[in-house]
């Protein structure tokens, strides 16, 4: 008599199934399609992603920018949040690209876990597919692994990288700041993506209330949208996307040798969850500069006569934006004052 029985499939003895990527595949085709117009050649499935630049670029630069989400993804698999942290991912990318000026045009993920859990994963590659759509940039492609005995438990991690455009002519790279501009600062969301090791270690030891871990939890601000339509409006001279570092870091990037960040403390007030982050975990002020954004997301450096402008043009977007300080020659090798 023949044994008609589907044989065990020795992959998925070892940990991994094919089966469950053809699975996760099929649950996120229509989102991530919903990404793609003329300029994606081909669909998901391939061995590769094809993306038609177009001629409509004189002396086009091609900007490509990488990064992860760190250890919030550990937060929010405790918080059952992971369905919104594809957006964390995506913003860590087309925010730094966005700084330069470039319009991000597509988007490609990496999801690797101890095992690939096709409704669960499917969540996360579909908020990759919102964030990209909201930023409109097609998710050109991805790829998703099984490595059980490397990842444990129920641990995955993600990472992302981006590629935009922009015409060189409009290439901002900070080489038109110069002392007596403004520095305007964009809110933030939250932490956005940085600092969540220190983060996990102070939730540990104390017990946040629901506004202050929803804070947490909260998704990385998407500014590419009102930053392209702020420099088609007005003359940026540089911008600093503000994430590891903090402001004491990552504003000093733009400036050329002889200027300074002159920074206004009471420009701002701490938002609550950076209070209670700080007041908490016993941090101290040149720290939580150092560490968090503190409420600052994106800076952009224009001239005091663009203010109510540029201003206007982020308040349509419905982002907060404020005057932080200004930009000021300096002698010191110190790039960053704070008054």
């Amino acid at each position: 008599m023949t044994n008609k029985r589907k044989p065990k499939d020795p992959y998925a003895k070892s940990g991994v199934s094919i089966d469950a990527g053809n699975d996760l595949v099929e649950a996120i085709k229509a989102s991530v399609n919903a990404t793609h117009d003329k300029r994606v050649l081909g669909g998901i499935g391939g061995f590769a992603g094809l993306f038609q630049l177009g001629g409509k670029y004189k002396n086009p630069v091609l900007v490509g920018c990488t990064d992860g989400v760190g250890t919030k993804v550990s937060l929010s698999q405790t918080h059952k949040t992971t369905h919104s942290i594809g957006q964390d991912l995506v913003a860590m990318c087309v925010n730094d690209m966005v700084t330069c000026g470039a319009k991000p045009l597509f988007f490609l993920d990496y999801f690797a876990a101890s095992k690939l859990e096709p409704i669960a994963t499917a969540n996360i590659i579909k908020s990759i597919a919102k964030a990209c759509k909201a930023s409109d940039c097609a998710l050109l492609g991805g790829e998703t692994a099984e490595m059980p005995g490397h990842y444990v438990g129920q641990n995955f991690d993600l990472a992302g990288f981006s590629v935009g455009v922009v015409e060189k002519a409009h290439l901002i790279d900070g080489k038109k700041i110069k002392a007596g501009q403004i520095i305007l600062a964009l809110e933030s969301s939250g932490p956005h993506s940085n600092g969540y090791s220190l983060i996990r270690a102070i939730v540990k030891k104390n017990n946040p209330p629901p506004a202050i871990m929803n804070a947490l939890l909260k998704p990385t601000h998407l500014y590419p949208n009102s930053i392209l339509e702020l420099i088609k409006k007005v003359d940026v001279k540089g911008m600093a996307h503000i994430t590891g570092g903090g402001l004491t870091e990552n504003i000093p990037r733009i400036l050329k040798k002889g200027l300074k960040a002159k920074i206004e403390m009471s420009a701002w007030k701490l938002p609550k969850v950076f209070q209670w982050l700080q007041d908490y975990g016993k941090i101290s002020e040149p720290d939580m500069l150092r560490i968090f954004n503190c409420g600052i997301g994106m800076v952009c450096i224009v001239e005091p006569k663009d203010i109510i402008k540029a201003q206007a043009v982020l308040q349509k977007h419905r982002f907060k934006s404020f005057v932080l300080g200004k930009i000021e020659r300096s002698s010191s090798e110190d790039q960053i004052e704070y008054i």
